[in-house]
């Protein structure tokens, strides 16, 4: 289902977990959804046809990244990041405004925006709302995220508040520059760290911007997982039921679930892909590292019920080997595991709100988890 504007609307509630549906002209997002991240425009190690196939409706770009290489201006000229990486379904862009924390030795802040040197080759580059909000014009993505300073837990409640009300600023700057784009979306990003009267005023403040969407960003940045759900419980009475609600770069299977029993609705993170590139694979029986001997004469595979080739029909004594033998084939495989595995937790959770059984379905999911992990402990 594709349409000429972009909407959303909730189709089911299970306590506090939503089932709905992000309409837009490239195509339909059903919620609870998770993006894959395609950092450069690739999902690393897999092909974007093989990240449809597997049931993801949108994946992630990142403007830094794009910005340095191959650049937004040579995207736009070759027809946007949909035709140069055939992917021709939504596309959100993050801003930039992780990298403003992870590469913090590389920038320099003001008011105006940031200035980073390039990691890639030294170069200086200016981002600041406006920049970002065109470059991810240039880019045309469907989703666009505002510019906004992200930082890492712990930290002093004086900068969370400082982070936090730039990042307000920064909001209003980016709404205004991405103006009216039929089709398309701008979401705001709820900072405010681990002190819930911030993110209340942060999330109180954004929502009066009547912004398309709302993210949850600043979590999964040293935080324990229970701080991040306090916090999600806290903050999302503030924003619209109407609105989708996105939580940045979260998570594991387990940090997903519990969030959506809070009432979130989109996710991204590279845990799936990163993880499946270091030996670790994700199951319905919890994780499985490939580095450990005890796999090298197994010959079962991840999970024979699986409809996903690389997690039925390869043994495990052939994936311990490729992962020891370092073969690009054991992190093609095991990433391609991992993502069919995160969609088909977010299929089962759809399925599970639409009939009203979420809290049984999380209680098994999480009990079939621990069984799997407590039996290979044993082993």
């Amino acid at each position: 289902m594709t349409s000429p504007e972009f909407g959303f609307r909730l189709l089911a509630t299970d306590g506090k977990a939503r089932r709905g549906e992000i309409t837009m002209p490239r195509g339909t997002i059903r919620t609870p959804a998770f993006m894959p991240v395609g950092t450069a425009g690739t999902v690393k190690a897999m092909y974007l046809d093989q990240v449809r196939e597997l049931g993801s409706d949108i994946i992630l770009g990142n403007t830094y990244h794009l910005m340095l290489r191959p650049g937004a201006e040579r995207v736009a000229r070759l027809g946007g990041l949909h035709e140069f990486a055939r992917w021709p379904h939504p596309i959100l862009t993050d801003s930039g405004g992780f990298q403003i924390m992870s590469l913090a030795s590389l920038r320099k802040m003001s008011e105006k925006g940031v200035t980073f040197r390039s990691h890639v080759d030294g170069s200086v580059h200016e981002l600041s709302p406006e920049r970002s909000i065109e470059i991810q014009g240039l880019l045309d993505a469907d989703i666009q995220m505002q510019l906004d300073e992200c930082i890492r837990l712990p930290a002093d409640r004086t900068e969370i508040e400082r982070a936090m009300e730039l990042s307000l600023r920064w909001a209003e700057r980016s709404a205004v520059a991405f103006g009216t784009q039929p089709g398309k979306a701008m979401f705001g990003i709820v900072q405010g760290g681990d002190q819930p009267d911030l993110r209340i005023r942060s999330a109180e403040r954004l929502a009066a911007m009547n912004l398309k969407g709302y993210a949850v960003g600043g979590l999964a940045v040293g935080e324990p997982q229970e701080v991040m759900l306090a916090t999600l419980e806290e903050t999302l009475p503030s924003l619209p039921t109407e609105k989708p609600r996105y939580l940045m770069g979260v998570g594991t299977p387990d940090d997903i679930l519990q969030s959506v029993a809070r009432g979130i609705d989109m996710f991204d993170c590279v845990m799936p892909t990163r993880a499946g590139r270091h030996g670790l694979a994700f199951t319905r029986d919890g994780r499985v590292n490939l580095k450990n001997a005890r796999h090298a004469e197994d010959p079962r595979p991840l999970d024979e019920t699986s409809d996903c080739p690389a997690t039925r029909d390869y043994a495990r004594a052939y994936l311990h080997h490729l992962v020891r033998a370092d073969e690009p084939l054991a992190g093609m495989l095991l990433t391609w595991n991992n993502l069919a595995y995160y969609q088909q937790l977010m299929a089962e959770m759809r399925h599970a709100i639409e009939t009203g059984t979420f809290a049984d379905f999380a209680a098994t999911t999480t009990a079939h988890w621990k069984r799997g992990e407590d039996a290979r402990k044993a082993a």
